[in-house]
């Protein structure tokens, strides 16, 4: 018969051993807020370094230049013997690509949202849906050479007189860009929506069409404008298509078959370019960047406003 030699085992020791792992564990737990807390501020700590960044460099520039003559000026030569720094043709190539956008954009998007959410079977809504999204995920420098090289030299053929760079092309082409986006998010807005409020609808005797533009939009019409609103701060900042297909004019025009220039083509023609660390068009770029950056800000607070204000809850 075998005989094995163990050692005994105190009772006292297994206890020492389990609270001591035990207060290793509860030291682990109470770490765990302290780690989830340092992730989530990695993005806030993010924003006030770049708004810092940019409010810095700003202040430079607004030494040197008034801050009254650039946002009023209506002429930008930063390279001439003479410089000026007026600001206005760059908001105006920017804000007229964003309407041009947002006129393709909008509608499409929107009718496109209706007939997913209110037409489509189930079946053509799982395809459509993905298949309309793809265009989210183009990269941006090929659409913008789609509109140089495709869509201008279409709409010469439509619009004589059209520039071989132009503001038209790319306004275009960024509407396509950003359809998805907002018949992505509308109709999600929509499906939202319960079914009882159109089966209510359609037992009085309206129609699908009715249905959707008098019961299904203004009840989804907060997450609605909120997309078209998120749709214009995307076509805002948008910056390889209206480089590559609307040129480098610094005109101040409202002539959309003229090359313009946005103010994110401005930043990467300053930042390509032989502009020295520490010159005043160096800083003009980072002034360009903190009004984009306020831009930007304002459209995404606006959404939210909308969204809280004019949200129906069910």
């Amino acid at each position: 018969m075998m005989q094995t030699n163990r050692e005994p085992v105190h009772v006292q020791e297994l206890i020492a051993k389990k609270k001591q792992s035990k207060n290793l564990f509860l030291k682990f737990e109470k770490s765990i807020p302290v780690i989830l807390f340092l992730i989530a501020s990695i993005s806030i700590l993010t924003t006030i370094g770049i708004i810092y960044t940019l409010l810095s460099e700003t202040i430079e520039f607004f030494q040197e230049v008034s801050i009254v003559e650039f946002f009023t000026g209506t002429v930008l030569k930063p390279l001439s013997q003479n410089p000026k720094f007026g600001v206005l043709p760059l908001i105006t190539g920017t804000l007229t690509s964003t309407l041009i956008a947002m006129l393709v954009a909008a509608p499409i998007g929107l009718m496109t949202a209706i007939y997913l959410s209110e037409f489509a079977s189930e079946r053509i809504r799982k395809i459509c849906k993905p298949l309309l999204e793809i265009l989210a995920g183009i990269p941006t420098i090929v659409y913008g050479f789609f509109a140089f090289t495709f869509v201008t030299p279409l709409l010469k053929h439509i619009i004589p007189g059209l520039e071989t760079t132009n503001i038209l092309s790319p306004g275009i082409v960024m509407g396509i860009m950003i359809i998805p986006m907002i018949a992505s998010l509308s109709e999600d807005a929509m499906t939202s929506v319960p079914n009882a409020m159109r089966e209510g609808a359609l037992a009085l005797g309206a129609t699908k069409l009715e249905v959707a533009t008098r019961v299904v939009i203004p009840a989804a019409f907060s997450g609605i404008v909120a997309s078209i609103v998120l749709a214009i701060s995307r076509a805002i900042g948008e910056t390889m298509i209206v480089t590559i297909a609307s040129g480098s004019s610094k005109s101040f025009t409202f002539d959309i078959t003229e090359s313009m220039q946005t103010m994110t083509a401005y930043i990467v023609e300053v930042t390509g370019g032989d502009a020295p660390a520490g010159s005043t068009i160096y800083y003009s770029l980072y002034a360009v960047a903190m009004t984009l950056f306020v831009f930007t800000l304002l459209m995404n607070l606006f959404a939210r406003y909308i969204s809280k204000k004019f949200k129906e809850d069910y």
